[in-house]
């Protein structure tokens, strides 16, 4: 019990000095509002429209579709770590993986998900 002690401490001094570091920033800042200073910045540019719109679901599917293959492929390191301990057993989980994988990526390509228009 007495090693998160530590962790504990650690914890709440890093806390303490973030709220003393924005209490000072609060407390001793600039304090000169205007309507320019709370305009959105937008490029230094004058916003016009609404502030939200609209994007298209393809962005995010093909986002996700990125991290899900992409951290199915960091699975490769370990294996390739521990190949000669795991023998042919461990090449043909691999196989296996790599067909499931190529599988899903197939799905994904026939169905158009990765199509950039």
């Amino acid at each position: 019990m007495l090693e998160y002690v530590a962790i504990a401490l650690m914890i709440v001094l890093a806390t303490l000095v973030a709220l003393i570091a924005i209490g000072m920033g609060n407390l001793f800042g600039p304090k000169k509002p205007s309507a320019e200073k709370s305009m959105p910045y937008e490029s230094g540019m004058t916003p016009y429209g609404e502030g939200t719109r609209r994007m298209p679901v393809r962005f995010y599917l093909i986002a996700v579709l990125f991290i899900l293959f992409d951290i199915e492929v960091v699975f490769f390191l370990p294996w390739a770590i521990v190949f000669r301990q795991l023998g042919l057993f461990g090449l043909i989980e691999m196989v296996i993986f790599i067909v499931i994988l190529l599988v899903g990526f197939v799905y994904a390509w026939k169905k158009g998900a990765l199509e950039w228009e």
